[in-house]
């Protein structure tokens, strides 16, 4: 399978890293700036590089696409990848809104080629087994309480690099968030109200929100975020009948103590590393993705509801 990749950032490299076993050949990268695109390029030994996304996506020889590019073109990107005829696996969010979101999934459909977002805390082992607890019907969840933070107070990812494009703290991390706290009890729906902050003048984005959603099977869920905490978070408390269960990035802990513990191994698949391969295998079994874009909808129809609040 041959893929293109477009965006060269920091978790373009966590993919490569993620693939670098998979049957697949890293065929074209497609980059904004000309000269660090071939440097890219040639780092990791992509066969062709280029700045025109419709260049790349005219060579019959790529199978797949995958976007690892600034929140904003994620949607535009995605669609001219599908309508070129290529699987896609898109890095989270799918879109900025949910009519965008809509019309992709649509578009893939009548395309008849697979459509996957990046969800990965989906793939998180703490959070792997708290879901499996909930299915299992060892614990009925009355409440969420989720909290997830760091500091961005200015313009530089998470490796320390300065970045050209701002970030979305509703539609990026704020998707995270609310697609988790979803999936984790499988609720398709509920009803929202939330609270943007006011622009920071320095970044011109909203560093700071809270959302409430209602269940139709009368549960709860708070999310609370922010990018001005000097302590970083991710957390899911969830508050059930039978027990409480705390899920990080890292662990699942009950008053009985640790249940999982996770750490970076190098004989295990990551997160990433197993959400890619669901979308290498999709491609070849002509299946849906277990995270389509139908799976994450719900999650983008309360982002709308937020974002609604902001205007």
């Amino acid at each position: 399978m041959n893929i293109c990749l477009v965006g060269y950032g920091s978790i373009a490299r966590s993919h490569l890293q993620a693939l670098a076993t998979e049957p697949v050949t890293m065929h074209t990268v497609m980059g904004r700036v000309a000269e660090s695109t071939a440097a890219f390029a040639a780092e990791f030994g992509f066969r062709r590089h280029t700045t025109d996304l419709d260049e790349a996506l005219a060579d019959s020889a790529i199978d797949a696409v995958l976007i690892t590019s600034p929140t904003d073109l994620h949607a535009s990107q995605t669609e001219m990848a599908l309508r070129a005829g290529k699987h896609t696996l898109v890095e989270i969010p799918l879109a900025t809104s949910l009519a965008e979101a809509d019309a992709l999934a649509k578009l893939a459909r009548a395309q008849q080629r697979c459509l996957m977002v990046c969800h990965t805390q989906r793939y998180y082992p703490p959070l792997v087994e708290a879901r499996r607890w909930i299915d299992e019907g060892r614990l009925h969840v009355h409440h969420i309480s989720t909290r997830y933070g760091f500091l961005r107070r200015e313009n530089v990812n998470w490796t320390g690099r300065r970045r050209s494009w701002t970030d979305n703290l509703i539609w990026h991390h704020g998707c995270h968030a609310v697609d988790t706290s979803l999936w984790l009890i499988g609720a398709t729906e509920a009803t929202v109200q939330s609270q943007v902050a006011r622009p920071s003048h320095h970044l011109g984005i909203p560093m700071d929100l809270d959302i409430l959603m209602h269940t139709p099977q009368d549960q709860l869920i708070a999310v609370s975020m922010s990018y001005n905490t000097n302590l970083a978070y991710n957390e899911y408390l969830l508050i059930g009948e039978e027990t409480t269960l705390l899920a990080t990035n890292t662990r699942l802990t009950s008053p009985d103590g640790v249940l999982v513990e996770s750490a970076r191994s190098d004989d295990a698949p990551g997160p990433i590393q197993l959400q890619d391969r669901e979308f290498l295998a999709a491609v070849r079994d002509g299946r849906e993705p277990a995270i389509s874009a139908a799976a994450v909808r719900p999650a983008m129809a309360v982002l709308q509801s937020v974002q609604a609040t902001t205007e």
